[in-house]
């Protein structure tokens, strides 16, 4: 997924301490801005939530699998030994020698899938047994997943539905559906994934033939094959269908975008199934890619190089068949102008541009261990050669003993100590890639991954806040603050012209719950320049990174993403956005925003430059956390000391025919479910009688109060009326740290 400048206003780093204030940033820059301003400083505290380890990767053991660490580069690797067609099924691990770049490696184990067993096993007659089923993202113990697995050939059909023509989609599911119905065996596990916008699983691995029937059925064409037809077809202005239209658009942009979208999602079906242990077959049906020369050259590396971890082979199909078009094209298309079609121009060029669809394809199949199957006039012999790949095969892993992180193609060699073998294994992969040797394309893949993975982050440790006012004059439209913060001494400092510098890269991205939609994207670079006194200042203390968007009532999931750019490391977090729907006839509340650190606006103060999520830009008259001159900074980790004062900002919102100046506010903390203080009830801090919306300003000492967790209630009131309204939060407060020991006097 590509992710753009859009949405979120920036409200990028800010001050040193209590010095200076918060810098507003237009969100609608063309590119990610820098600012050298250091950022909002506070005191450490520790997070009230933490993101859960990253998912280790798993690999056969003689006694099932067992986990290792992400650091180790292990190389999985499917081999096929035959003798006159027949497996082999005997060898001991010594028979297996694995070169690579023509290196001996060591080998870590050698396990044999047995599928030809499994092959010929009779189907159960009877009806009451369960077919076998396993989720394609399946995250089940490693020790289950296995047993399911085992001696069994995994099958995934892919439907390119953005390159198929209704025909082709129609050879495409016919021989789907024959398979299903004739050449399945026992031991096949078939799912099915489609693309289309995005990818979308449709059926998990099972055995079920009458599920699988079901669904190919269903599979119909979408209107992304002829928007990519329409492409295809507008590469020369001398041959071209004649539309009408005023002018011929030049199809690069398209089918480079189109072509990264099509690696992307063969790269998302890899990452899905990379903790399933064994070798997965993917049979990708699709009309072919558009060659693009180099701007696709990252996508491929990627797509690859998570098939291999994944160790998973494309199998690529053109569902296009036997082709034989005449010159200038047949029916399907319109009548061409120019003279190309007469003098066999016509003719060559067609012939080069459906190689150049496949040659993405070719390689994609040949780096991964698969096939390329093209101008098959029955797709139905397919299914046979990917089935017969499999009729057993030994699993062999190795560690690398290459430990450069250049990223280059490395090349597998194997050889077994057999008489008579033919053996069959992909060719290589790709090493790891140290993040300094990282090109533009690169860095951008590795922010798209972090943001698309299920697995969490934790190289750099970030935790989020988010809090919700509402949009003063328009009805249930909510402005969400965000606030990042990460600790100074997490990061890598470097050293320049006498100056300490970081740089970092922000990106977050709200997705509604249900439809999954994404709503709204940031995506910013911050650069920091702080002198050697300014950075001891606040080394020792937290940085804040502060940004907003405008959404409706609903369920949302925000994920952020931060990455330091001196050596690639991240850092993300996710958190559910509960909006509520306000009915403007009662008194509202906004949420409450705690902080211990005020500062004064600065003199020059921008509007809040947002835009509405799917809607237009919009200019917030007034920062909602800027009251009576003063900023507040969110504490973001409501982790606070006895030394602090904790101030609580929140919103309260009349009803019409009120009168906004009559409402009056107070704190009640709880410790431990006992009330164990209060404040008086205090007079608004500002008031907006025009959008009838008032802004409260408390705040506590701690000193006095003990250590523990606290709930932190507001309560708004109309005094002798009706009205009245409250709202929660919670925070935890530090015991007082203890003064260092005196050393010991040294005198006898």
């Amino acid at each position: 997924m590509r992710l753009t400048n859009s949405g979120f206003t920036a409200l990028t780093a800010a001050a040193v301490l209590v010095a200076q204030a918060v810098v507003p940033m237009s969100a609608q820059q063309a590119a990610p801005q820098q600012n050298t301003q250091p950022p909002v400083v506070v005191a450490p505290q520790q997070p009230r939530r933490v993101a859960p380890m990253q998912a280790p990767q798993q690999r056969p053991q003689n006694t099932g699998v067992t986990t290792f660490s992400s650091h180790v580069d292990l190389v999985l690797i499917d081999v096929q030994v035959t003798r006159n067609g027949k497996p082999v099924k005997d060898l001991k691990p010594s028979a297996f020698t694995i070169y690579e770049d023509e290196k001996i490696q060591k080998l870590e184990h050698v396990d044999y899938f047995d599928i030809e067993k499994m092959d010929k096993m009779e189907v159960a007659a009877n009806p009451d047994d369960k077919p076998r089923t396993l989720a394609l993202d399946s995250m089940a113990p490693a020790d289950e997943v296995r047993e399911i697995v085992r001696d069994r050939r995994l099958i995934v059909l892919f439907f390119d539905m953005t390159s198929m023509q209704p025909d082709d989609l129609r050879r495409a599911t016919d021989s789907a559906e024959k398979f299903v119905n004739e050449q399945m065996s026992p031991a096949d596990m078939v799912g099915i994934v489609m693309y289309g916008t995005s990818l979308q699983p449709v059926s998990d691995f099972t055995t079920d033939k009458k599920a699988l029937l079901r669904i190919v059925h269903a599979i119909q064409s979408g209107k992304d094959a002829a928007l990519a037809a329409l492409a295809a077809n507008a590469s020369d202005t001398d041959a071209t269908e004649d539309t009408g239209a005023a002018f011929t658009a030049d199809e690069t942009e398209f089918n480079v975008f189109n072509t990264s979208r099509k690696l992307q999602a063969t790269q998302d079906l890899a990452n899905m199934l990379r903790f399933i242990p064994g070798k997965k077959q993917v049979i990708e049906f699709t009309a072919g890619i558009s060659q693009t020369g180099d701007e696709n050259r990252s996508d491929l590396r990627a797509a690859t190089d998570a098939a291999n971890k994944a160790n998973m082979s494309v199998y690529s199909v053109d569902a296009r068949g036997l082709q034989g078009a005449p010159p200038g094209g047949d029916a399907t298309t319109g009548a061409s102008t120019g003279s190309s079609m007469y003098r066999g121009a016509s003719v060559a060029r067609q012939t080069s541009q459906r190689d150049a669809s496949r040659d993405t394809l070719y390689t994609l199949a040949s780096d991964t261990g698969g096939k390329a199957f093209f101008d098959e006039g029955d797709l139905s012999s397919v299914f046979k050669e990917v089935q017969a790949d499999t009729e057993g095969y030994y699993l062999v892993s190795y560690i690398s003993a290459n430990t450069k992180m250049d990223g280059k193609w490395r090349r597998i060699r194997v050889k077994v100590d057999a008489p008579g073998v033919k053996i069959h294994f992909r060719e290589g992969y790709y090493g790891p890639k140290d993040y300094k040797i990282f090109n533009t394309e690169d860095k951008e893949r590795q922010l798209g991954d972090a943001m698309n993975s299920e697995i969490a982050r934790n190289e750099l440790p970030v935790v989020v806040e988010t809090d919700y006012f509402r949009v003063q004059g328009r009805a249930n439209e909510v402005y969400v603050p965000i606030s990042a913060k990460l600790p100074s001494a997490a990061l890598d400092w470097a050293e320049k012209k006498g100056q300490k510098q970081a740089e970092f890269d922000f990106l977050a991205q709200v997705t509604e719950e249900k439809s999954k939609h994404v709503v709204d994207t940031l995506r910013n670079t911050i650069t920091l320049k702080l002198d050697p006194e300014r950075f001891e200042e606040i080394k020792k203390k937290a940085l804040v990174y502060q940004g907003g968007t405008i959404l409706g009532p609903g369920k949302y999931k925000l994920k952020f993403v931060v990455r330091e750019n001196a050596n690639g490391r991240i850092g993300t977090f996710e958190e559910d956005l509960n909006l509520p729907s306000q009915d403007p006839r009662i008194l509202g509340i906004s949420s409450l925003m705690l902080s211990s650190q005020v500062e004064p606006v600065p003199a020059k103060s921008k509007e809040v430059d947002v835009r509405a999520a799917g809607g237009p830009n919009n200019r917030l008259p007034k920062n909602p956390l800027e009251v009576s001159g003063d900023r507040m900074i969110p504490s973001v980790t409501h982790v606070f000391t006895p030394d602090q004062q904790l101030y609580v900002l929140f919103q309260a919102y009349a009803p019409p025919g009120s009168d906004p100046a009559k409402l009056r506010a107070g704190l009640v903390l709880y410790r431990s479910g006992v009330r164990s203080s209060e404040t008086p009830f205090i007079e608004p801090a500002e008031i907006d009688n025009a959008t009838h919306t008032v802004s409260f300003r408390l705040s506590m000492a701690l000193d006095k109060m003990p250590a523990g967790r606290y709930t932190v209630q507001a309560v708004a009131i109309e005094p002798g009326g009706g009205l009245s309204a409250f709202q929660r939060a919670f925070f935890a407060l530090r015991a007082p740290a203890k003064p260092a020991a005196e050393k010991p006097s040294s005198d006898n």
